[in-house]
């Protein structure tokens, strides 16, 4: 997983699996690895318990392979898409929007093994504001959003950007 620190008080796991693996793994010293899924909370990311505008920020991480073995080690990890997954990563990011305040920031982070990210960022009405390849293969996007404030959009102020390549911000 991502986090620094899984016990920062300002975050919240949630996941819908409580789960403990021992896998083969010959890199590691005594031939296997422990995989421990331990949420704060378990909950579905197209159900989530809390309130509308709760969270200033939200990181939505949903399964990213649909043929990758359930059993194997990356499945167990990070799970796999079954069923109508389109629909449910629908569900997904409306309820991760739900849940965001205005203004708040949504985090995505896709891995493309599979599926290209431009078929998944195509299910939720929201524009991306910027993101980021990483891995050996730069398959795996993350990719910035920012909820709307209540009147349906940005807050009105002077736009710039920073222009990494020369160094100064630039009016847009």
């Amino acid at each position: 997983m991502f986090w620094f620190d899984r016990k920062d008080q300002r975050a919240t796991f949630v996941d819908k699996r409580r789960e403990r693996h021992t896998l083969p793994d010959v890199s590691s010293k005594g031939g296997s690895r422990e995989l421990v899924i331990a949420p704060d909370l378990l909950a579905d990311f197209t159900d989530l318990p809390f309130p509308d505008n709760t969270f200033a920020l939200v990181v939505f991480d949903p399964p990213h392979f649909e043929r990758n073995g359930a059993t194997g080690w990356v499945g167990l990890k990070y799970g796999t898409l079954k069923g109508d997954w389109r629909e449910e990563l629908r569900q997904g990011f409306a309820e991760c929007f739900r849940v965001l305040r205005p203004e708040g920031v949504l985090i995505f982070k896709w891995c493309e093994d599979e599926i290209p990210v431009s078929q998944i960022l195509a299910m939720t009405p929201e524009r991306p504001l910027f993101g980021h390849r990483s891995g050996k293969q730069q398959k795996t996007h993350w990719v910035t959003f920012m909820k709307p404030n209540a009147g349906g959009n940005a807050t009105e102020r002077s736009e710039g950007r920073v222009d990494h390549n020369v160094g100064r911000q630039t009016e847009e």
